[in-house]
C-alpha cells in the first residue's frame, strides 16, 4: 500500500513539473510550486528525490514562496538519505541563477555542510560553491571569508572553520587564474578579505595566505614598490611591531623571527626594513642576553640577511647596538680562548653591511677615520681607545678562527677516514652529517677571517657587496623545494657554536625549519592544535592564540 501510495505522489510531482514547464506565464502555477514544497514532508526516497530538482528550477518564477522554498530545500539536505541530500545539494545554485540576491545565504548554506563526513556529500558542496563562485566571485567570495574572520569565538565552529579553509586553500587558491577576473579588481578584492581574516590566524594558516598573496600578478616581479611594501606591512602586522616586547613572551620572539625570515625576500625587492629593525634596535637588542640560546641565532642571521637591505639612517642607528654586541661576543686574549662562532659571523656581515651605508658612524663606536666631510666624522675627538680595543678583539677572532680551522680541517681527515670504514648505512648517514657540519664550520671560520681583515686599518673599506656568502646559506642539491622555499634559502644544520665543531647546532638548521616549517604545516581538516584560543592562533601565549607550534 505504501509502495503505491509513494508512486502516486511521485506521478503528481511529474505532473505539478510538466505543467510547470509548459506554462507560459509559470507565476500563475503557484498550486503546483507549493505541492511541489509539501514534497519535503513525504517519505519516498525518490520523491524527495524529485522534488529536490524541481524546487530550485522553478524558484524564481515564485519569491512569494521563497523562504518555505529554501527551507524545503534544507530539509532535503539533512535528510537521512545520502541520495537524497546529494541531489538538494546540487540544486543549491540554482537558486541564485536568477536571484543573485539569495547568493551569500546559500555559500552561507554550503559553507554549513563542508563538515559532511561523506565524501561524494562533501564533493557536491565543492561543486555547488564552485558552481557559485563562477557565477559571481565577488559576492561568493566575500560570503566564504566571513566563515573565517572568526570575531566571536563563542559563536564560531572551528571544525567549520577548519573546513572553509581547506576548501579555500584546495579548490578556490588553484583556480586563482579562472575565478579573479578582471585580475586587478578581483585580486584586490581577496586581498582586502585575506587582510581581515589574519586577525586570527595560525602560523599555517598565516604562510598559506601569504603564498597566495605572493603568487597574485598585482604583488608580481613588475609590482611597484608600494605594493612588496603591502606585504611586508601585512607580515609586520602579525609580528606585532607596535607592541611593546616582554623577554618572557616565548610566542613574541618565535613569531618576530618567522615573520623577520618572511620579510626577507621582500627586502631583496627593495622594501623597507626599517619598521623591523627599529624595532629590534629598541626592543630586541637591549635584552639579547636574556632571549633563549637558540633563538639568538636565528634571529642574528635574520639581522644579517637583513643588513644589505637597509638605509643609511637606519644603518647609523642600529650601529651602536651592533658594536656593542661585537665586543661582547668577540673576546679579549685575556678573556678565553670560548667564541661563538655563528653571532660573531652573523654580526660581523651586519656590521660591514651597515658600516657600508653609514662609514662614517663607525668613527666614534670603533675609533676610525672615515672622512665624509660631515660634522659626523667627529675627527676632532680621540677615539684611539675604541681602535685599540675593536682591534684587539679582531685580532683574538682572527686567532681562534685559525685555530679552529686547523682543527676542523684535521677533522674532516678523520670524517673521510670513518666514512671509507662505515660498514652500515646509518654510520655513513651520520658521518656525512658530521662533516656537513665539519663543511659549514670551515665556511663560518673562513667568512670571520675574510671579514675580519680590512678591519684593522683605520680607514677600512667595508663590505658592502654579496661576495660574502653566508656559511648557512650553502645551496642545498634537492630537486623538491622545501615548504619554506617560498621564503627564503633553507638553511643547512652544521655550526660551530662554542668552540666545539660537531653536532647540530640549535639555529637556523634545528630551529628555524620547526618556526617555518613545522609551525607552517598542517593545514587539513582538524590540522591546527589545540594550544590556546583567542585572537591569533597561531601564535602560543597571546591571549590572541594557540602556540606557534
Amino acid at each position: 500500500m505504501a509502495e503505491s501510495t509513494d508512486e502516486a505522489i511521485i506521478e503528481k510531482l511529474y505532473e505539478y513539473g510538466e505543467r510547470l514547464n509548459e506554462a507560459k506565464d509559470k507565476s500563475q502555477n503557484v498550486e503546483d510550486y507549493e505541492n511541489i514544497i509539501k514534497a519535503a514532508k513525504s517519505s519516498s526516497v525518490k520523491a524527495m528525490q524529485l522534488a529536490a530538482q524541481l524546487i530550485p528550477r522553478f524558484f524564481k518564477y515564485f519569491p512569494s514562496l521563497s523562504v518555505r522554498a529554501v527551507d524545503a530545500q534544507l530539509d532535503f539536505c539533512e535528510a537521512e538519505e545520502l541520495g537524497v541530500r546529494v541531489q538538494a545539494i546540487r540544486g543549491l545554485p540554482l537558486f541564485c541563477k536568477d536571484t543573485p540576491e539569495h547568493l551569500s545565504k546559500i555559500v552561507d548554506i554550503l559553507v554549513q555542510l563542508l563538515t559532511a563526513e561523506e565524501n561524494v556529500e562533501r564533493d557536491a558542496v565543492n561543486k555547488a560553491l564552485l558552481s557559485l563562485l563562477r557565477q559571481d566571485v565577488k559576492a561568493s567570495l566575500t560570503a566564504l571569508f566571513k566563515h573565517i574572520e572568526t570575531i566571536d569565538e563563542q559563536m564560531s565552529d572551528e571544525n567549520l572553520r577548519e573546513r572553509t579553509l581547506v576548501f579555500i586553500k584546495d579548490k578556490v587558491f588553484p583556480l586563482k587564474a579562472e575565478l579573479l577576473k578582471p585580475a586587478e579588481q578581483m585580486e584586490r578584492h581577496i586581498t582586502d578579505l585575506i587582510k581581515k581574516s589574519l586577525q586570527d590566524v595560525t602560523g599555517a594558516e598565516f604562510k598559506m595566505f601569504m603564498d597566495f598573496l605572493k603568487s597574485l600578478s598585482i604583488f608580481g616581479d613588475k609590482a611597484p614598490q608600494e605594493r612588496v611594501q603591502e606585504l611586508i606591512e601585512i607580515i609586520a602586522g602579525q609580528a606585532d611591531l607596535d607592541a611593546q616586547f616582554n623577554v618572557s613572551d616565548g610566542d613574541h620572539i618565535d613569531r618576530l623571527i618567522a615573520c623577520l625570515f618572511m620579510a626577507i625576500p621582500f627586502f631583496e625587492r627593495g622594501a623597507s626594513n626599517s619598521k623591523f629593525l627599529t624595532y629590534l634596535n629598541k626592543h630586541i637588542f637591549p635584552v639579547f642576553d636574556k632571549l633563549p640560546e637558540e633563538r639568538k641565532v636565528d634571529l642574528l642571521k635574520n639581522l644579517a640577511e637583513s643588513a644589505p637591505y637597509t638605509a643609511p639612517q637606519d644603518s647609523r642607528q642600529i650601529l651602536p647596538s651592533v658594536v656593542q654586541l661585537l665586543k661582547k661576543y668577540m673576546p679579549l686574549q685575556k678573556a678565553g680562548k670560548e667564541m661563538n662562532f655563528t653571532y660573531v659571523e652573523c654580526l660581523l656581515y651586519t656590521f660591514h653591511h651597515l658600516a657600508h651605508k653609514a662609514p662614517n658612524a663607525t668613527n666614534s663606536l670603533c675609533g676610525y677615520k672615515i672622512v665624509t666631510g660631515q660634522p659626523s666624522d667627529r675627527l676632532g675627538e680621540d677615539f684611539s681607545e675604541n681602535y685599540k680595543e675593536f682591534t684587539e678583539r679582531l685580532n683574538s677572532v682572527q686567532e681562534l678562527a685559525r685555530a679552529t680551522i686547523k682543527k676542523l680541517t684535521q677533522g674532516m681527515v678523520e670524517h673521510n677516514k670513518e666514512f671509507s670504514a662505515a660498514k652500515s648505512d646509518e654510520e655513513k648517514e651520520k658521518i656525512k652529517a658530521q662533516k656537513q657540519n665539519t663543511t659549514t664550520g670551515l665556511r663560518t671560520c673562513n667568512n670571520i677571517l675574510s671579514m675580519a681583515q680590512p678591519l684593522h686599518t683605520k680607514t677600512p673599506s667595508f663590505i658592502g657587496d654579496q661576495k660574502i656568502n653566508l656559511s648557512w646559506k650553502e645551496v642545498v642539491k634537492s630537486t623538491a623545494p622545501s615548504s619554506a622555499a617560498s621564503t627564503g634559502v633553507k638553511r643547512p644544520s652544521g655550526a660551530i657554536n662554542g668552540s666545539s665543531s660537531s653536532g647540530p647546532k640549535k639555529g637556523r638548521g634545528g630551529m628555524q625549519n620547526q618556526l617555518v616549517d613545522r609551525a607552517f604545516q598542517g593545514l587539513s581538516y582538524g590540522g591546527r592544535s589545540s594550544r590556546g584560543r583567542g585572537r591569533g592562533r597561531g601564535f602560543r601565549g597571546r591571549g590572541r592564540g594557540r602556540g606557534y607550534y
